[in-house]
């Protein structure tokens, strides 16, 4: 049982990494097309799209924190393993 546990928390670990990854990339370099970054956006897009559409209070001023608001929800579900 310590082993599923311990792959979830390695996996949670590795998605909270690439959405930092992504955040960094989109504000260093908004403009670069790489199949690499394609694939990380097809990854966290369709968490943050249902936290913007069911939190529209996330996006504040032009500033989007629906990335801030999941890797908060995936650190708690984290601490619960």
């Amino acid at each position: 049982m310590s082993l599923i546990f311990n792959i979830i928390n390695g996996l949670l670990t590795l998605y909270i990494w690439i959405i930092i990854v992504v955040i960094l990339f989109g504000l260093i370099a908004p403009h670069i097309k790489h199949p690499v970054l394609d694939f990380l956006y097809s990854i966290i897009n369709p968490p943050l799209e249902f936290i913007r559409e069911n939190m529209p209070f996330v996006v504040a001023n032009g500033i989007d924190f629906s990335p801030l608001v999941l890797i908060i929800g995936l650190q708690l579900i984290r601490a619960l393993f």
